[in-house]
């Protein structure tokens, strides 16, 4: 059974950094798409970051420079390290890994998803 599990996130204040992380188990997933995705309260779920097997990365506009999506395959894992949080980047993050293509911003084209981790900033 396939799960990806999140964790990391918290209450912070505006300006804060956090790591959230992805423990993806059941299956290895080194040639997989990895991203994060978020959804805000009344929003549709937004693509956030993602990251290729071969080391590239794509991000949204608004967090570039901001936050880094980062995977350790030996370990099956993907982070996303966010610097100066900002009171509009609170969301619940959903990690997902999918083998996808040009469509990596497309929530539908991943195959597997966490539960979600909670990220709230105050200003």
């Amino acid at each position: 059974q396939v799960q990806l599990v999140e964790s990391g996130g918290e209450s912070v204040q505006a300006w804060a950094s956090l790591r959230l992380s992805c423990v993806a188990s059941g299956r290895t997933f080194g040639s997989y798409f990895l991203a994060w995705f978020r959804q805000a309260p009344g929003k549709e779920r937004q693509f956030v970051a993602a990251a290729w097997s071969a080391g590239a990365r794509e991000y949204l506009d608004s967090v570039k420079g901001r936050f880094t999506i980062s995977r350790d395959n030996a370990k099956n894992t993907v982070y996303l390290q966010m610097n100066s949080l900002k009171p509009e980047d609170t969301a619940v993050y959903y990690c997902a890994a999918g083998q996808v293509g040009g469509n990596y911003r497309d929530g539908g084209a991943y195959e597997y998803w966490g539960q979600g981790t909670q990220v709230t900033v105050s200003s």
